[in-house]
């Protein structure tokens, strides 16, 4: 037996009630608010809040809205008077190439478009799997067991490399050895970030006070791999050194460079940081990029 409803499917829908349960303040909550702060009206109250050289006391001219292909072609018009130049800067960003059928199918994966875990609170079944994705690409590359699934940037990161260390070693030393070969970036936000901690960092200008720094006292020493320079080094001997006196042994290195030279993990690093801008991402004047971290267990 078929049973029949005699509302319409209409009249189960309330579409006014969504706005005000999610969105803003009704009228009663906005009277109640105005009243409260002497205000007689939401125009009065930005009247007596912005100053009247700033304010506008007339309707902007604006134009009328344009299509899609037209408000491109406008936005070609304006960029095609940019001069745009080459950059030798370096220090760990370079122009990168995406390919099409690439960039298409990481914009298509289905990792981004799947519905929230029942056991993980705010994402997604499908980014953790990315997120897994990651941490292994930085573990095969950096010759680490263990990785995190990102981090802002990699200046920061080896920012938070020093703390991680300062923690975790036995050495009661507060000098950070910083090799001066080091990106000028990570330089300067590892001094700031070292020095509402109490640690001094030894920056080692030349390999005379590199070497020199190593002999003295220190809880970790950082290197750039390769070298802002480009310089490639054997650090096996620096390693042994620095855990001779149970210090901790950082590499700041470029993943994509580790798919031809010996990884960190190889030579004993302890701590491996970087930037993973050279997969793809443009260098958007220094951000936004992802940054890694690996370390040994």
């Amino acid at each position: 037996m078929l049973m029949q409803s005699a509302l319409p499917l209409g009249a189960l829908e309330n579409a006014a009630e969504f706005l005000p349960r999610h969105i803003g303040i009704d009228a009663a909550d906005e009277a109640h608010m105005l009243s409260v702060i002497g205000e007689a009206s939401r125009r009065a109250l930005i009247d007596s809040i912005v100053p009247r050289s700033i304010a506008r006391s007339h309707a902007m001219d604006i134009p009328a809205p344009a299509s899609e292909a037209a408000a491109l072609a406008e936005l070609k018009a304006i960029a095609s008077r940019n001069q745009v130049l080459k950059s030798f800067i370096g220090q760990g960003y370079y122009g990168t190439h995406t390919p099409g059928v690439i960039l298409r199918n990481i914009l298509e994966n289905p990792a981004w478009y799947t519905a929230y875990t029942p056991y993980q609170a705010e994402i997604s079944q499908g980014r953790m799997e990315a997120l897994v994705n990651f941490q292994t690409m930085v573990c095969d590359l950096t010759g680490m067991p263990i990785a995190n699934a990102s981090m802002l940037d990699e200046a920061t990161a080896a920012a938070e490399a020093m703390t991680l260390a300062k923690r975790s070693v036995k050495s009661t030393s507060h000098r950070f050895v910083v090799a001066g070969d080091a990106h000028p970036q990570t330089i300067e936000v590892i001094q700031t970030r070292a020095a509402p901690m109490g640690i001094e960092v030894v920056l080692a200008n030349s390999l005379e006070e590199w070497n020199a720094a190593l002999e003295g006292d220190y809880f970790a020493v950082l290197a750039q791999y390769p070298a802002t320079s480009g310089r490639i080094d054997d650090l096996r001997a620096d390693v042994e050194k620095a855990h001779s006196k149970k210090a901790a042994f950082i590499a700041a290195a470029d993943l994509l460079a580790l798919t031809l030279i010996t990884p960190p993990g190889e030579w004993g690093a302890d701590i491996v940081v970087g930037t993973t801008q050279r997969f793809g991402m443009p260098m958007g004047a220094g951000g936004p990029h992802a940054a890694y971290m690996a370390c040994r267990d």
